[in-house]
């Protein structure tokens, strides 16, 4: 079977997606660079930059600014994704606290109106699960927490190790295949 791989995400913020959300969800509100500031309670040298896709933005930082726009996080770090997302351990969107030793890393946006289920899956080698497809626009993402499993649409499944993350579309065929003994997972189904 083909394997998909689309790992470019990098583990730091995504300073472009991040600017250029800011910037639309500003304008959007209708608000100066120092209004914004102002009510975020943050530098307008620092909005300025984070607009320009400079810096090193804390995640306080962000939260204010979302808060002071009514925006939610998971927008200033979820750039358009392909139908296929694959994050591999240690990647993805971080943004790091200025505060504490924590890192948060966005792997999945919940989309306004949709409904999410959660499964822990325990696969063994042997005979792979194929389910068919559910109704359409249902998504489901897989975190594997042990072992090894391809996973994903029947036509393109992407094989995973602990610690690496994939979203699919689950209106298709698609497999959950244990490739290690105690196989482990974290399903999420979107239902929209």
């Amino acid at each position: 079977m083909a394997r998909a791989d689309n790992a470019d995400t990098p583990s730091k913020p995504p300073l472009h997606s991040i600017a250029a959300a800011l910037r639309r969800a500003r304008e959007a509100a209708g608000l100066s660079l120092t209004e914004l500031a102002r009510r975020a309670g943050v530098a307008k040298s620092t909005l300025s930059q984070l607009e320009a896709g400079r810096g090193n933005p804390s995640l306080e930082t962000l939260w204010a600014l979302c808060t002071a726009l009514g925006l939610p996080f998971s927008r200033l770090l979820s750039p358009p994704r392909a139908r296929v997302q694959v994050i591999r351990a240690g990647q993805g969107a971080a943004v790091a606290s200025s505060q504490a030793a924590y890192r948060a890393t966005l792997l999945s946006a919940c989309p306004p109106g949709a409904r999410r289920d959660l499964y822990r899956i325990e696969a063994e080698p042997g005979t792979p699960r194929i389910s068919d497809p559910h109704s359409p626009g249902v998504v489901e993402h897989v975190l594997l927490a042990s072992g090894r499993a391809l996973v994903g649409p029947c036509d393109g499944p992407v094989e995973l190790q602990a610690g690496d993350f994939v979203t699919y579309p689950a209106d298709q065929p698609h497999i959950f295949e244990a490739l290690d003994p105690a196989t482990r997972a974290l399903l999420a189904s979107d239902h929209i």
